[in-house]
Formats: C-alpha cells, structure tokens, sequence
C-alpha cells in the first residue's frame, strides 16, 4: 500500500451520514474530506491497516456537515494542514473550529499537496462552493465527483482519462419518489443543486468511459431511496465492452483498498 510505483484509494465511509477518502501515492497520504467524528475516523484507518499518523493533509469539498464533521478536530490532533477554498472556510468555521493551517485553492486552479497534483472543478451542489477533483500522481489519475444534482459539461470534461473514479449515485428515482421524504426535501434531492440518480450516474459514465478506467466506485448511496444492488444493475449498463469494474461504498464501513499501479 505505501509503494511508490502505486495509487491506493480507499471511501472510509460514504453517505448521508459522513464521507471520507483516503488516497496515497505511496509519498504523500491525504483524506477527501472527513464527516465523521475524529475517534471514528481513526478507527476506520485503523481497520483497514492505515496509520492515521501518516496522513498528510485534509481536502474538504464543502461545507455540510457530512463532509466537515472531523476536520477540525483530525486537523488539531495531528496537526494537519486543511486545505479548502474561502467560501467553504467561511461557510463551515462555526463548525470546523480553529485550525493552524490553511491552504486555499480557487476552483479550476490547479494546485499540489506535496507529490499529490489536484485540479478543483465547481460541481452544481447547493453549498456555497461545492468542489469536485481530479488527483493526479505517478501518470496515474483519479476523479472524485459526488454531491452533485447535474453533471455538467466540465465535470465530464474534467473525469476523462481516470484511471479510477468515485461516482455519485445517490438515489432511484422511483424509490425517492413513492419514498417517505417529505415533498420538499424529495424535491431538493431531484433538483439541479441535489444529488445525482442512479440512471443520471449511469448516463455519465457512458459519456467519459474509456478503455484506461479500471474502478468505478459508487458513492453517496442514499439508505432510504436506493439499493446497492439496483445502483450496480443501473450503472453497469455504461460499463458493457468495457473492463471498468463496478463496487459500492458503503456507509458503515465504506469499502475495499484500491491499488493502481503505476
């Protein structure tokens, strides 16, 4: 897992109930955001053989509270530089707390955290700043894009060419519809600034998939509107003639290591 010549990407956990990425290139090790709290966090690192000592940094995509939730207190404890833009700071300070160490990027700027070069892309999210990125190390490329109602034009744009990408697909439409939520959070889910269906999450994957991608991992499912197994069935039709494989993260123990070699 610590092998230069390797990507190794890992969802901590992934829902509404807190997301976290981890991803090293073998010399530089960072979290994508961290939604749950500090002591479960660690825990999870822990469990899947990861030394949280050896983490790096914290990239935060925005500020709800699912994404945010340890930030502060991971940034504190091992004195880790947050790295996130003003708005989002601004937005979710009351929440994140004092840090020590702040690098702030701009969207569609391009910026490195040690060996680790990110390219930040504006996703249609309702938060003030919402961030999706592409991670670059070794001739090897990721992307990361959840927490997005459309998938635009540049959020295709910017996942060409992954090697692995961690894809949003949050909820059937129908499950979501006949659901329990009340009309105006259904309505929020299904709207431009919510959150992308399954048949969404398929349709843009069928758009940028190329013989280069090799793991798709399917994030954000809702544990209400949607099951594992009908994102798998859904999203898999993109994937036919092509060697992408498909896997679900999940909320409460997020999924497998990801080993890219260079």
């Amino acid at each position: 897992m610590k092998s230069k010549d390797t990507f190794s990407v890992c969802m901590l956990a992934s829902g509404s109930k807190g997301n976290s990425i981890y991803i090293s290139d073998g010399s530089t090790s960072i979290l994508v955001d961290a939604g749950l709290s500090g002591i479960e966090i660690e825990r999870r690192l822990q469990s899947k053989g990861i030394d949280p000592n050896h983490i790096d940094a914290v990239l935060v995509s925005h500020e709800h509270t699912d994404h945010i939730g340890g930030v502060g207190v991971l940034s504190r404890r091992f004195n880790l530089p947050v790295f996130i833009s003003r708005k989002t700071e601004t937005a979710a300070i009351s929440r994140i707390g004092t840090i020590a160490q702040k690098e702030y990027f701009e969207q569609g700027s391009q910026f490195t955290i040690k060996t680790l070069t990110i390219h930040p892309f504006s996703t249609s999210h309702d938060a003030v700043d919402s961030s999706g990125f592409t991670l670059s190390s070794n001739g090897t490329k990721i992307g990361i894009a959840t927490d997005l109602g459309i998938a635009t034009r540049m959020v295709k744009e910017h996942l060409k060419g992954c090697s692995l990408i961690i894809l949003e697909a949050n909820h059937d439409t129908d499950m979501l519809v006949n659901g329990p939520y009340p009309w105006h959070l259904k309505q929020r889910i299904k709207s431009r600034t919510g959150h992308l269906s399954n048949s969404e999450a398929k349709n843009l994957l069928k758009d940028i998939i190329c013989n280069d991608l090799r793991y798709v991992i399917l994030a954000h499912l809702s544990e209400t509107n949607n099951h594992p197994e009908k994102a798998l069935n859904i999203v898999s039709e993109a994937t036919k003639g092509y060697k992408a494989q498909l896997t679900v993260a999940r909320q409460d123990d997020g999924c497998q290591i990801f080993i890219l070699d260079k």
